[in-house]
């Protein structure tokens, strides 16, 4: 099986990516490549929201992607996963690919989680 990639436009500067199939030694690179662009062009503080509820498998290399994409956004920037099936949120806890905190169960949580954020960012740390 093959690696889709849906790219939506951002949401207040924040990147949001469906992925669909096997992120695996066969489709990294796709998935590296589409990356690529959207992350040199990301603000420091951009969230890059991975929706994962249709990633069937997930290896080595895909975990490499996310941890690049992390990377990337260093200092301020968040990669965030939304909706992993079982399996792959096991592979991402396992390997810590993402801080707990980082993991949503819906997007709905994941953009209350952005949204707080950047809250944080406009007022400090004190907004509630």
């Amino acid at each position: 099986m093959s690696l889709e990639i849906e790219i939506y436009p951002p949401v207040n500067g924040n990147q949001y990516v469906v992925l669909s199939g096997r992120l695996d030694t066969h489709t990294y690179e796709q998935l590296d490549d589409t990356l690529e662009p959207l992350l040199a062009a990301a603000k420091p503080t951009m969230v890059l929201v991975m929706d994962l509820a249709r990633l069937e498998y997930i290896s080595s290399a895909g975990i490499r992607c996310i941890l690049q994409a992390r990377k990337a956004l260093a200092p301020g920037g968040k990669v965030l996963a939304v909706h992993p099936q079982a399996q792959i949120r096991k592979v991402l806890d396992m390997v810590q690919a993402l801080p707990l905190g980082e993991i949503f169960a819906s997007t709905a949580e994941a953009d209350a989680y952005i949204d707080k954020l950047q809250r944080e960012m406009l007022h400090g740390s004190d907004a509630g």
